[in-house]
């Protein structure tokens, strides 16, 4: 008998990327979409869809199917900027915790949250799941949501819900169009200000949706994986990025203080203006730091596959958005 998910976020990058892997393995797959969601892919694949409000558990525990085997809850809001900031609590705080109630109620065999390593915070080291997680200053408030809505989730496993808590760091792969994509597109068209000095962990959007299927069958309830994969500095990614549209490399990258400035003004200017700037200060503060991690725990236990070099996630990136004709 065909093993029954429930995914949220079906519309988005990994999720796309989840769903086409559970389909493959003969998974029955139930997604559930806002209104005036796109749908049209989700659609094209056969999966059954089902329109619910995260807002309201009822709502949301209507629609998971009976005897559903596993929810994963892959939406989340990636808000860089303080005007946007009451949405992001309602989407990943009460949103996961709705949801999470509603997966307990609704008895569903395994719950799996896509959180993010942006729930650890900002460290000097590599982070492994023993580093603490320091997601407490509001100012970083896709940070600061991340951890709360594991919190929220935690709630709803110390009364009986069965979940695991996946962490990836940068996802890069097909399917995308607004997280690393914005980059091919700022460099194919001679958009991009500067290199930022900070570097980061990044990871095969294919290997992270296998690693959230693995983490139904072989994940320790109530622990967290962090899914990190090639370290690189930004100066290199965006370096192979522009090797990949044909333009010139980057050599050498803006100061750090420089970009901090650049948000805080372009902060300053939001709140007169109402418009979300290029550069908000929570951006500047993300991509001037260097964020790695260890994923040694989730390659023995999940079976998670960290060594897809970057050039294969770009180059399978570029390939998309040019079959897509959005390169």
């Amino acid at each position: 008998m065909s093993l029954t998910a429930f995914v949220t976020g079906g519309t988005g990058f990994l999720g796309a990327n989840l769903i086409e892997q559970l389909l493959a393995d003969g998974w029955q797959v139930t997604a559930m979409h806002r209104r005036n969601s796109n749908t049209e892919r989700l659609a094209s694949m056969g999966v059954t869809l089902v329109e619910a409000d995260l807002y309201d558990q009822a709502s949301v525990q209507a629609t998971i199917p009976e005897h559903c085997d596993a929810v994963f809850h892959v939406a989340a809001n990636t808000n860089m900027w303080s005007g946007g900031n009451a949405a992001q609590w309602r989407d990943n705080v009460e949103g996961t915790a709705n949801i999470a109630r509603a997966a307990r109620a609704r008895n569903i065999g395994r719950f799996i949250l896509t959180s993010s390593i942006s729930a650890y915070g900002y460290h000097t080291e590599t982070i492994n799941e023993e580093s603490p997680q320091l997601a407490d200053d509001p100012r970083h408030h896709y940070l600061y949501t991340k951890k709360r809505a594991e919190a929220a989730l935690r709630e709803e496993v110390a009364k009986g819900l069965d979940a695991v808590i996946l962490n990836p760091c940068g996802i890069v792969g097909k399917y995308d169009t607004s997280s690393w994509a914005q980059t091919f597109f700022m460099i194919a068209e001679d958009r991009l200000p500067g290199v930022p000095p900070g570097a980061g962990s990044f990871c095969h959007a294919g290997a992270v949706a296998r690693a959230h299927i693995n983490a139904f069958h072989k994940g320790r309830s109530g622990e967290n994986y962090i899914l990190a994969g090639t370290d690189a500095s930004f100066l290199e990614f965006f370096g192979k990025i522009a090797e990949l549209v044909g333009k010139p490399k980057p050599k050498s990258t803006v100061p750090a203080f420089a970009i901090r400035m650049l948000g805080y003004f372009s902060g300053l200017a939001s709140w007169v203006t109402g418009r979300e700037p290029n550069i908000t200060p929570e951006k500047a503060a993300m991509v001037t730091r260097r964020v790695v991690a260890n994923s040694d725990k989730a390659v023995a236990e999940l079976g998670y596959d960290d060594s897809v070099p970057l050039d294969i996630m770009l180059r399978e990136s570029f390939d998309w958005l040019k079959r897509q004709k959005l390169l």
